[in-house]
């Protein structure tokens, strides 16, 4: 597998598949228009990088449209996934529904200390963490983490065949009681320091699919959230179901591991991709890979 920073490069190439894992917070139409010519061009891709991709019909306005067209037009297929957004929701619970008598809420939670994850743009400026309030992020601006998760709510929702009402936002901080060191910089004293949000599919005036996001930086802090270290997905039914998601490396801490993930769960899905007819595949589509 070559890799390379050169979209360029690859239209040029006789590749048959990219692996697309473009950095995309700050320039998601950017992303697409890469997307779409790769797509058109011939070429089958498996994303990472726009996370809201994992369902493009939810993506935003014309986005599935567009991909389906440039699949079309290149004879080629697209799919996204990841460890969260992806298998670490979505995939675990569609998963624990098909053994399901009746299913009456889902909540898929990523529980995860960030401390060791190295990538300040991501941690500062996007998510917030060392700012002085919710302000200061882009993470948590209205519509940010319905952009970022409601696919996942609206996949599951598919899964289920309900339809939603719509999809709300909840979150809340914690700040920092002194100034301490993480791998991205320095967390000062009084700024954000650990964040809990909620998207939550409204179904019947009632959260009934929801996304919950627990992340701290010292592990110690907000003792009253939610404690655990990985993946925890929670059917409510018939019966009723709890799955824990642990994640380790032998080269590596839990950080290194979900990045791993994120990347092998494109990468081990290439051999369905390219058999599938063309088109947008998502989880609901492809065939069980490993």
């Amino acid at each position: 597998m070559l890799a390379t920073q050169d979209a360029d490069a690859l239209l040029a190439s006789d590749a048959e598949v990219v692996c697309y894992m473009a950095h995309s917070d700050i320039r998601p139409d950017e992303v697409v228009d890469d997307l779409c010519r790769m797509l058109a061009a011939g070429k089958n891709v498996v994303n990472t990088s726009f996370v809201p991709l994992l369902y493009p019909k939810a993506a935003g306005e014309g986005v599935y449209d567009k991909l389906q067209a440039a699949c079309e037009a290149g004879g080629t297929s697209f799919y996204t996934n990841g460890i969260d957004p992806g298998f670490g929701n979505a995939g675990f619970a569609v998963q624990l529904m098909a053994l399901s008598k009746r299913v009456d809420t889902v909540r898929m939670m990523e529980i995860v200390n960030y401390a060791t994850w190295d990538n300040p743009f991501t941690m500062f400026e996007i998510m917030g963490f060392g700012k002085p309030d919710a302000s200061h992020s882009l993470l948590l601006a209205p519509g940010s983490t319905t952009l970022a998760w409601g696919p996942v709510i609206e996949l599951v929702a598919a899964a289920l065949d309900v339809t939603l009402d719509g999809i709300e936002e909840w979150h809340e901080l914690i700040h920092a009681d002194e100034a301490f060191d993480i791998a991205s910089g320095t967390i000062e004293a009084g700024t954000i320091s650990g964040m809990r949000f909620e998207i939550r599919g409204m179904v019947d005036g009632e959260a009934r699919i929801v996304v919950e996001h627990v992340t701290r930086l010292r592990d110690g802090d907000a003792p009253d959230w939610p404690q655990g270290a990985g993946y925890r997905i929670l059917v409510g039914g018939e019966p009723n179901y709890r799955l824990e998601l642990d994640l380790s490396s032998d080269v590596g801490d839990h950080n290194h591991a979900g990045c791993l993930a994120t990347a092998m769960a494109v990468v081990n899905a290439i051999p369905a991709v390219v058999a599938a007819p063309p088109g947008v595949c998502t989880y609901l589509d492809l065939p069980v890979y490993s």
